[in-house]
């Protein structure tokens, strides 16, 4: 995983009927920030500003160290990136405390913070200015409670953050500073009555229950968050999708990948039949031997099986030395027939040979040659009817089509509308040189119309 390629548009999921989201795989509801600050100034008012804000840090630390946990436990590779120090920063800016300037961990010197931050725009500071203007004190209390939860679990020890620049308080950025408990000194004493002697040890007691419930979630649905993960990254070669129906599909993939069974891949031209079985050889335990493609539209029939089945040396004018063809060149592998409803009814009956024998025989050879392939197909006509007409062979069909994947249009899952032109907008970027972050709400409007 990279953690650049976190997008939260695509971690962020909805039921299609509304009525629950889930961000990281876990429900999560939307509140906006001045209902949150008009709460706070309430909890003020009524419970005092050195009880509010204890209260604030505690369950800060909690959800912190809670979110560092679920990583751990459901993605272990953004967990290995979270040990590096690189997800900390990212995951606040994701989830909208505020934008990251600068984060440093220190280099070994023990006299340095840990951790060393620099935000802009941190909401509590926002919020504070708009409701209550310029402030004595230093105000992100959720945001050190957090960021001390975070990296305790992180550490596997108790690490205190604490705030000593402040938009709210008239200074340029916010800055935080954090350090192990034992390492703080007397610095730390003042902030250790808002803290309360929550711990590294005393969060993960309480919330016991909670990640008991955690390991209960559907493995599907972890693999799901980590295949988002890899969404946007034209690297990664993974099929971009957040509906349902095309989850669905890339669940049963994911499953039939690791049988060596014959699968026709079906849909309407333009659906990404290709790309799902790219993806089905990369989750295959074939991942590391060939992956050999053919369009078997685009070539004569003369040129297709010369193509597929090789010559021998001698077969024709002009054949000067023997010629592999693509069959033999996936031995181990997987050979890709595309468009395979275009293969003429000679080629139908070669190629049956092939599926049945597991074995070839070159242009002008007598010999055969043992082949080990597995078969992938892909087509957008309807081979069922094709075989009642006479034009498509019965036992090759069924050969073909062990299971058979459907693909639904895009006009069937417009959940994926956006996520696919977000994906288009980021390779574009990457080629073109420039950073456009999203589509403004009548674009998209548009884009989905």
């Amino acid at each position: 995983m990279f953690t650049s390629e976190l997008d939260l548009r695509e971690l962020l999921s909805f039921k299609p009927r509304g009525g629950a989201m889930s961000f990281l795989g876990q429900r999560i509801y939307l509140t906006d920030l001045f209902s949150h600050g008009l709460q706070r100034m309430e909890l003020c008012r009524t419970l005092g500003v050195d009880v509010t804000k204890s209260i604030i840090i505690r369950s800060g630390f909690a959800k912190g160290w809670l979110i560092a946990e679920r990583l751990k436990r459901q993605m272990p590779d953004a967990w290995a990136e979270a040990r590096n120090g690189k997800l900390g920063p990212l995951l606040c800016s994701m989830y909208g405390f505020g934008e990251v300037l600068s984060s440093k961990r220190r280099d070994g010197i023990k006299e340095k913070p840990l951790v060393e931050t620099y935000f802009i725009g941190l909401y509590e500071a926002e919020q504070h200015l708009r409701l209550s203007g310029i402030s004595d004190e230093v105000v992100c209390w959720e945001q050190i409670g957090f960021a001390s939860g975070y990296v305790s679990n992180v550490e596997g020890r108790t690490v205190y953050f604490i705030e000593d620049e402040c938009k709210a308080r008239g200074d340029d950025y916010c800055h935080l500073r954090g350090n192990y408990l034992e390492e703080w000194g007397d610095e730390i004493t003042p902030f250790l009555p808002f803290y309360g002697n929550i711990s590294n040890e005393s969060v993960e007691c309480q919330l016991y229950d909670a990640l008991k419930w955690d390991e209960s979630l559907p493995k599907s649905m972890q693999d799901r968050i980590n295949y988002t993960l890899k969404l946007g990254n034209p690297e990664e070669g993974y099929p971009v999708s957040s509906s349902y129906a095309m989850q669905a599909l890339l669940d049963m993939a994911a499953n039939v990948a690791k049988v060596p069974t014959s699968v026709l891949v079906t849909g309407e031209s333009g659906v990404g039949k290709e790309k799902l079985v790219k993806f089905i050889h990369d989750n295959s335990p074939r991942k590391n031997k060939p992956f050999i493609a053919i369009n078997c539209g685009a070539l004569a029939e003369n040129l297709l099986e010369n193509e597929l089945f090789g010559h021998a040396k001698g077969a024709y004018t002009g054949a000067d030395s023997t010629h592999i063809g693509l069959i033999e060149s996936a031995n181990g592998g997987t050979l890709f027939l595309d468009e395979v409803g275009e293969l003429s009814p000679q080629m139908q009956v070669k190629l049956l040979r092939v599926l049945q024998e597991k074995e070839l025989r070159k242009i002008g050879d007598n010999k055969t040659i043992k082949v080990d392939i597995r078969v992938l197909s892909a087509t957008n006509k309807n081979l069922e009817h094709a075989v009642e007409l006479g034009e498509f062979r019965q036992d090759l069909y069924y050969r073909l089509k062990v299971i058979e994947l459907v693909i639904p249009p895009l006009r069937e899952r417009r959940e994926d509308i956006l996520p696919l032109c977000r994906y288009f907008l980021n390779c574009f970027n990457q080629s073109h040189g420039k950073e456009y972050t999203g589509f403004s709400h009548k674009t998209a409007d548009l884009l989905l119309s």
